[in-house]
């Protein structure tokens, strides 16, 4: 006899309950409750790279620059998720006076992964676009030196740069901030290609 195992719907309220306590972080999708996959060297070197640049320039700006500890949550698709960077524009603006928890970024800045670069561009960016602050979105591959960058044209109009040389610079089209492909890659090690 073959027994069907149930999937339990959380409430928005449940699942930051249980995140509270929790020993490490997951996503929360309409009523699902994802665990978030840990993160390599690389990543981590990325998103520091990104956001201490970010952070440098924006010393003495109205800009605020969070990283992955911060979750965002997305009301219209019911989602709360980690970013890896967020630029906000003046002040956050929390959901139901959570401090942990913010609704209005400018930037978002993902580092891809080969388990979720397909999420990312899709899935992540479907939700990401029905944010009303939202005006730009980068990914970062942390395997090879590619980045690409959307940012919004007009309402529902995205376009798309992509970069893939090391003496490239991003200028970015909704903040005053450009940073060089080598410094975003700064001490980062990609795997060696094996060669037959």
């Amino acid at each position: 006899m073959q027994t069907y195992q149930e999937q339990r719907n959380y409430s928005p309220e449940e699942y930051l309950q249980l995140e509270e306590t929790a020993e490490s972080k997951s996503e929360y999708i309409d009523g699902l409750i994802i665990p978030m996959a840990g993160g390599t060297t690389n990543h981590n070197r990325i998103a520091l790279n990104v956001s201490t640049e970010l952070n440098f320039a924006f010393k003495h700006q109205n800009f605020e620059v969070f990283m992955g500890d911060v979750r965002l949550w997305i009301p219209q698709k019911r989602m709360y998720t980690y970013p890896d960077v967020m630029v906000i524009a003046g002040e956050p603006e929390y959901d139901n006076n959570r401090t942990d928890t913010i609704t209005n970024p400018i930037v978002i800045i993902e580092v891809l992964s080969d388990s979720t670069a397909g999420y990312d561009r899709e899935g992540k960016f479907h939700a990401y676009k029905t944010i009303p602050s939202l005006a730009e979105y980068v990914l970062i591959d942390q395997t090879r030196i590619n980045i690409e960058q959307y940012f919004k044209t007009a309402k529902k109009r995205w376009s798309i740069s992509e970069y893939d040389e090391e003496d490239e610079s991003i200028t970015f089209a909704s903040i005053p901030f450009q940073i060089s492909l080598a410094d975003v890659y700064n001490k980062v090690k990609f795997p060696k290609i094996q060669k037959n």
